[in-house]
C-alpha cells in the first residue's frame, strides 16, 4: 500500500539532492573564478602601489616631491578603478551563476510538477475505471 509513495518520495529525494549538487557546483564554480578574479586585481593593485612607494623613498628635494605628487594621485586613481571594475565583474558573474541556478531550479520544479501531474492522471484514470458504472 504504502510502495508507490515510497517509491516517489525516493526519486524526490534523488532528484531534490541532485539538483541541490548541481547548485553548490555552479556556486562553487563562481566563487573559484571571483576568488582568482579579485586576487589578480590585488596583485595588481599593490605592484602599482609598491612601485610608487619605492619611487617615494627615492625624494629628496621638493622638487622631486612636486613630480610625485601627481604619480601618486594617477596610483589612486587606477587603484579605485580597477576596484570598481573588479566589483563590476564580480557582480555580473555573480548574476549570471544565481540566473544558471534558477533556471536549473526551474526546469527540476517543472519536471515534478510533470511527474506529479502524469500520477494524478493514472490515478483517476484507474478510479474512474474501478468504480461501479451508475445506471
Amino acid at each position: 500500500m504504502y510502495q508507490p509513495f515510497n517509491e516517489q518520495f525516493a526519486a524526490a529525494t534523488r532528484q531534490f539532492a541532485d539538483t541541490a549538487a548541481q547548485a553548490n557546483r555552479l556556486a562553487l564554480d563562481n566563487a573559484e573564478a571571483i576568488f582568482g578574479l579579485q586576487l589578480s586585481a590585488l596583485e595588481d593593485r599593490v605592484n602599482a602601489t609598491f612601485a610608487f612607494l619605492g619611487e617615494a623613498a627615492e625624494v629628496r628635494d621638493f622638487d622631486s616631491l612636486k613630480t610625485l605628487w601627481p604619480k601618486g594621485a594617477q596610483v589612486a586613481r587606477e587603484n579605485l578603478e580597477r576596484g570598481i571594475a573588479t566589483g563590476q565583474e564580480v557582480f555580473g558573474r555573480t548574476l549570471k551563476t544565481q540566473g544558471a541556478i534558477t533556471e536549473l531550479t526551474k526546469s527540476q520544479f517543472e519536471a515534478a510538477a510533470r511527474g506529479v501531474q502524469a500520477d494524478v492522471a493514472k490515478t483517476v484514470q484507474a478510479a474512474a475505471a474501478a468504480a461501479p458504472k451508475a445506471k
